[in-house]
Order: structure tokens, then C-alpha cells, then sequence
């Protein structure tokens, strides 16, 4: 049987032997598993995780200690469901992004770019953004989503979203429905707030103000592009306010 497709639809090396060790192993802990699955101790909770999300992976506790099993293997199936469901709502949004990335392309000024890679770049273009816009002046950012080190995060925006607040910038933002329970309280000050349907954004934002776009992906590894562009910002303004329409409170 070949399994290599485990990989190719979306699994790393990891979870591929991880997930295979548990069919193999049952109901089991943690320090068996992971050296039945030749990973580290750090390693395997990680692992679990990501497998626990993506509805590969379940755990019971007995007397204190937490027992994981692979859950029926028809699971893959409905993983790759939404997998493929997700594919498609972003190939929706990208789609009515089109007519302003096309309108862009006959701009006869070109675009400038500049990308910004680590939480120390990313969180310095927040900082640049307080310092930039005035009180009564604002920003928009769809598709957030804590992922990564969230505790780094919520510690960062905690103070951002104080500070933002105390210079009356205003914020209009759609985040991603599992966010609304990780957020912290500051994001609401001086801000209007909408949650998107569960699973809607994957680990990109976009903020835009002004002629700036910046993109921003998350998770352990992050990084951002910063887009220049006025015909950019339009593009991203109009699909925000489709998404505002169709957002929950």
C-alpha cells in the first residue's frame, strides 16, 4: 500500500508517521508513541495538535493522563471535504479580486514592494502605523486569525490596541470565528468588529489604509508584504465590504 499520498494531501513527514503509529498502537500515551513513531517527546504534542485539528486524531484522559488514538479512517475523507471546501471559498475570493488586480496592471505607475520576515518586522509596521495615521484616521484588516505563538501575540496587540485607542485611530476589522474566543478585550476599543462563518480565512490577513496594503501570514514563521499601491487598496476595500455584509457581530 502506498502511503506517500498521506504527504501529498497535505500531512508532513511527522503527522504521516505519527498518524500511522496510533493506527498501529491503539489507545496509547505519548512517550510510547513517540518512539514508536521515531519523533521526539517535544515534538509529538505539536504533532497531535495539528493532527487533533485537522479531525485526524482524538484523546481520552484516564487518571490524569492523556491516551490519543487515530479516530476512524474514514476521517482522511472528510479532511480532504474541507480541505476542498476551503480551496474553494478562496478561489471565490480571489476571483472578485481579479477586476482590480487587472485595473492595477494597466496603472501606469508600478507597484513598489517590500517584505517584512519575523514577529519583529511584522510588529514594527504596526508600530509605524500608530505613528502614521491621525486621531479620527483609520485602517481595515480581514482574515484574522491567531496562529503560532499566540501568547507573544495577545501580549503585543494587548498594548497596540490601548495605544491605538488612546489616539482615537479608528479600526474596522472581520476576523476569522475561531479568533473571537483568543482575542483580547483592547481589539474592541475605538473599533467596529465582525467574525466570518468557522474555517471561512486561513492564516493570511490583509490591512489596508490609505496606499497601503500589507499581507500578513502567521503562525510560527511570520512574515508580511507591504504593497504601495492606491489601485491595490481598492481592490482590497471592495471585497471587505462584501465580506463586512455577510460578517457576524
Amino acid at each position: 500500500m502506498d502511503l506517500s499520498v498521506l504527504g501529498e494531501i497535505g500531512l508532513s513527514a511527522g503527522e504521516v508517521r505519527v498518524y500511522l503509529a496510533l493506527l498501529r498502537l491503539g489507545s496509547t500515551k505519548t512517550g510510547e508513541l513517540a518512539l514508536k513513531a521515531g519523533v521526539s517527546s517535544s515534538k509529538v504534542y505539536k504533532i497531535l495538535g495539528r493532527l487533533e485539528k485537522k479531525g485526524l486524531v482524538g484523546h481520552v484522559v484516564k487518571k490524569g493522563i492523556k491516551h490519543y488514538r487515530a479516530l476512524e479512517s474514514a476521517k482522511i475523507l472528510e479532511y480532504l471535504d474541507q480541505k476542498e471546501k476551503r480551496l474553494a471559498e478562496q478561489k471565490a475570493l480571489v476571483e472578485s479580486m481579479l477586476p482590480g488586480l487587472e485595473k492595477q496592471r494597466n496603472s501606469s505607475s508600478a507597484p513598489e514592494a517590500t517584505v517584512y520576515y519575523g514577529f519583529k518586522a511584522v510588529t514594527g509596521f504596526f508600530e509605524n502605523l500608530l505613528q502614521e495615521l491621525k486621531p479620527g484616521e483609520g485602517y481595515s484588516i480581514v482574515g484574522v486569525r491567531y496562529a503560532g505563538n499566540i501568547e507573544r501575540q495577545s501580549r503585543f496587540f494587548q498594548k497596540f490596541h490601548q495605544r491605538r485607542a488612546l489616539k482615537k485611530i479608528r479600526l474596522r476589522m472581520i476576523a476569522d470565528h475561531n479568533a473571537r474566543k483568543r482575542m483580547v478585550k483592547e481589539t474592541f476599543l475605538n473599533s467596529e468588529v465582525r467574525f466570518s462563518p468557522p474555517s471561512f480565512f486561513t492564516q493570511m490577513s490583509v490591512l489596508f489604509y490609505k496606499n497601503k496594503s500589507f499581507i500578513i501570514v502567521w503562525g510560527d514563521d511570520i512574515f508580511g508584504f507591504l504593497i504601495e499601491s492606491k489601485p491595490v487598496v481598492e481592490s482590497f476595500e471592495t471585497y471587505f465590504e462584501n465580506f463586512w455584509k455577510v460578517a457576524k457581530r
